[in-house]
């Protein structure tokens, strides 16, 4: 056990250094509102290509990208307290389903329709209709390479962390201005702004540039979406299970129904909840807020990690459709989002 866990030391703290690396450019005046996640994988993907990993760190990475993935997934479910995410009203979750589900099909239609990898259309279309890097983070956890065609779950995950990173920040200024065109109302602002950017902390700044009855109304509604990435990667696991059955692919175990990281996320937001209705989550305030902190860390060492094991000479190849089919998605999103908030509110 010691000697398996000498030969991860020395990968494991690369991917530190990496997150380290990430952080310290977020302080650097305009890098401010990159995602740390996006930041902690092109680190990843310039010493590969530039050859600087050393081999003894090909164990620790490999954990890290995987291993330190679930657990920060988990710890995502921490933020999500269903009593919170009710009180939106019926209208609301229905404009939330509807967007999510719209975005995420018509993503996967037009990504097979333009040529984009399975992997790549996947993981464009989860991030663009859940949370962002962190959905991406969560699909890639249950993807594989399907065929030498295919290209690895790795570089798939950061075309697609680049486009929602992209699109996100984009819409982050955007989508605010139109509401303010439009004049919608605060509630109804709030609600576009959560069911259309991408990422929770996009979100909150875009809803900041209207005011803070705004921000209040987008974080639950982003949130609201945060909850349905449990659900679609279990299908998502589930499916590819059944897909290596019709194969014939018997060596391996039968897939469990949810993957085990998906129950401890599950868990993570029934106990949020249970915390919430009871009143405590105010007296948790630091610790909860310290779960979250870590959660994102663990995410970004993995995303770095996950960067390592990225050739910018294959990505090159396949990475303009991917951005294309990621426009597209983004452009789904906002005008279904926008379509649903007038219709019913």
């Amino acid at each position: 056990m010691f000697s398996t866990f000498t030969s991860r030391l020395h990968g494991i703290l690369f991917a530190i250094a990496l997150t380290v690396g990430a952080y310290l450019i977020t302080f650097i005046p305009g890098f401010q509102l990159v995602s740390v996640l996006l930041l902690a994988i092109v680190l990843g993907i310039l010493m590969r290509n530039v050859g600087f990993i050393p081999d003894s760190c090909s164990a620790g990475l490999t954990y890290s990208s995987k291993t330190f993935l679930r657990v920060g997934v988990v710890l995502l479910g921490l933020r999500l307290a269903i009593p919170d995410i009710l009180e939106l009203g019926w209208g609301v979750l229905f404009i939330i389903a509807v967007t999510v589900l719209s975005t995420y099909l018509v993503t996967l239609w037009c990504g097979r329709l333009m040529g984009v990898a399975h992997n790549s259309r996947m993981l464009i279309a989860t991030g663009t209709a859940i949370c962002g890097a962190s959905a991406v983070a969560g699909m890639s956890a249950v993807l594989e390479k399907k065929d030498d065609s295919e290209e690895d779950v790795e570089s798939s995950a950061t075309t697609a962390i680049a486009c929602v990173t992209l699109f996100g920040t984009f819409l982050m200024f955007l989508i605010p201005a139109l509401a303010v065109q439009f004049g919608l109302s605060s509630e109804q602002a709030g609600v576009w702004i959560g069911t259309s950017i991408h990422e929770v902390g996009q979100v909150v700044a875009g809803a900041g540039f209207i005011g803070t009855d705004v921000v209040a109304t987008a974080t639950v509604t982003k949130l609201g979406r945060v909850v349905l990435l449990a659900p679609l990667v279990a299908y998502v696991g589930y499916r590819q299970g059944q897909e290596k059955a019709r194969r014939g692919v018997s060596s391996q175990k039968r897939p469990p129904l949810l993957p085990l990281f998906v129950v401890g996320f599950l868990v993570a937001v029934f106990l949020r909840s249970v915390l919430t209705y009871m009143g405590f989550d105010g007296v948790l305030s630091s610790v909860l807020r310290g779960a979250e902190v870590l959660s994102t860390v663990l995410i970004t060492v993995a995303m770095g990690a996950m960067g390592t094991n990225v050739h910018l000479r294959k990505i090159m190849t396949t990475g303009l459709s991917a951005v294309v089919l990621g426009a597209v998605a983004s452009v789904v999103a906002a005008v279904v989002s926008l379509i649903l908030v007038l219709v019913v509110m």
